[in-house]
């Protein structure tokens, strides 16, 4: 028997048939539970694909800053990033996205597919407003299929558990790493201090 699984039987026999909950929690539509999920959610990262291959990008903000526009819709504001704007690249070349919601102290997440416009109508925006400024562009979101994961990962992984936090000091810092991949003379002191500015005044 071969130790590459290279077809949709072989994969078949090897894990069998999903059970009927898995298949039956799956939605065409943001149910009333799953819109509270969404809503109390301060962190998704969102999956898309482009030329280059396939993307993933944490986005955050306060609770609800997804916007919940209907059962099929969601708005995704882009606030201030790194300006590679990799995300809306692969949207322009494909509209298919993927959206995954975690919620603090919250074993189960939430996983949304759908199709990704970008939109500048100063109404979308508007609702996206926070800290009394827009953001650039919004993502509207047609939701195609959407269902919550159970929690195993997040308890195989300990993922909310202080006691398996780690310290930052133990890993290295942003510019140690940025130092590491440019050139020795990087000053990674002055670029921390700089983030630390940055943080503060340029999150909106």
């Amino acid at each position: 028997m071969s130790a590459t699984i290279d077809t949709l039987e072989q994969l078949q026999a090897l894990y069998g048939v999903p059970h009927e909950r898995s298949l039956r929690k799956e939605l065409t539509y943001l149910s009333a539970p799953y819109q509270a999920l969404v809503a109390a959610s301060p962190f998704v990262v969102l999956a898309t694909h482009g030329p280059d291959g396939l993307d993933c990008s944490p986005r955050g903000d306060a609770p609800g800053f997804v916007r919940i526009v209907d059962e099929r819709t969601l708005l995704l504001p882009d606030r201030p990033g790194n300006n590679r704007i990799d995300s809306l690249r692969n949207i322009i070349h494909d509209p298919h996205v993927a959206l995954l919601f975690l919620i603090p102290g919250v074993g189960e997440s939430f996983r949304v597919n759908g199709r990704a416009t970008i939109s500048l109508e100063p109404e979308l925006l508007a609702l996206c407003e926070a800290q009394g400024k827009l953001p650039r562009s919004v993502l509207r979101i047609s939701v195609d299929t959407c269902y919550f994961q159970c929690s195993k990962a997040a308890v195989r992984s300990g993922l909310w558990d202080p006691e398996r936090r780690v310290e930052r000091a133990s890993l290295p810092s942003p510019g140690e790493i940025l130092q590491s991949v440019m050139d020795p003379s990087f000053d990674v002191q002055a670029y921390e201090r700089e983030m630390q500015e940055r943080l503060k005044t340029r999150l909106y």
